[in-house]
């Protein structure tokens, strides 16, 4: 393998980790947070990125889409957390699994009944279309840099706001502690209902950027909600740092296990799960119980 087929291997499979990422981040937030097992929010990953095809249809730009795209989600997300999440909070997660195992259901039907059943592709934004040559044979797509650049701009976002603002104090003292929280007047209801918007938001926005690169279709978001589990498995509920690590790991070793060892590519992303759980049963950067 020489050096630039190399550098595309090595740059493909740090997209696709820090794609992950964006999706996995709400999901271990939601779930370390607010101990909601949400098994739809892959739904929300297939929402947004077939309100970037819809309305990237309807304006004819993709950002002007996505703009437009965000609030609609974080709407969706507020709502479905006051009118349905909320009665769950001090429920067995028996009912979170049935509850939100239904929302897949009625998210496929809305699905199918608002924009069909058809596959369907998203254009790259005209400024990024072009390629980067790496050799005379081989150039790396810019809107792949792009999206990699998006992403590490709201991983550092997400950081800072955890690590160094009073709303990411109080998310990290709910966390801990959600009665404490609760009896220093604190509106932990009001807490819990930023932090499911913002984890559908970074959903939906994952989907809405990567939607030129895998096309829109029907269940795409069961796809990626299992490798999204596996992620917080990893890298430990409730850790952003953790889903950032085990994101990248996951990406890296899907990608060469698939260059050196085909055979049993599909399987590695499990194996490695496994053994952090045998060696660290709460995730690289989980809190022991």
């Amino acid at each position: 393998m020489d050096i630039a087929s190399f550098l595309i291997q090595t740059l493909d499979p740090l997209q696709y980790g820090l794609l992950l990422f964006l999706v996995a981040s709400g999901l271990t937030l939601v779930f370390g947070i607010m101990g909601i097992i949400n098994l739809a929010h892959g739904s929300f990953y297939m929402v947004g990125a077939y309100l970037a095809w819809s309305l990237a249809a309807t304006t004819g730009n993709l950002a002007t889409a996505i703009l437009l795209a965000i609030p609609l989600t974080v709407v969706i997300g507020m709502a479905l957390e006051r009118l349905l999440f909320r009665q769950l909070y001090t429920r067995d997660h028996l009912y979170q699994v049935l509850l939100t195992y239904g929302l897949i259901l009625v998210f496929e039907e809305l699905r199918s009944l608002l924009w069909g059943d058809d596959v369907h592709g998203v254009p790259v934004p005209e400024l990024l279309k072009a390629s980067i040559p790496l050799t005379d044979t081989l150039s790396y797509p810019v809107y792949r840099l792009a999206i990699s650049g998006v992403c590490l701009l709201l991983a550092l976002a997400l950081y800072l706001l955890i690590q160094r603002t009073r709303l990411g104090m109080m998310i990290r003292a709910g966390a801990s502690n959600r009665d404490m929280v609760q009896s220093l007047g604190i509106d932990i209801k009001m807490l819990y209902t930023l932090v499911f918007a913002m984890g559908i938001a970074l959903a939906a926005f994952a989907g809405m950027i990567n939607a030129p690169l895998s096309s829109v279709f029907p269940n795409m978001g069961s796809q990626v909600l299992i490798i999204c589990f596996v992620v917080v498995v990893i890298g430990g509920i409730g850790s952003v740092k953790g889903a950032m690590a085990a994101s990248l790991l996951i990406g890296l070793a899907e990608t060469f296990g698939q260059v050196f060892v085909p055979e049993v590519a599909g399987m590695i992303v499990y194996v490695l799960m496994a053994i952090v759980l045998v060696w660290r049963p709460e995730g690289l950067f989980g809190r022991k119980a």
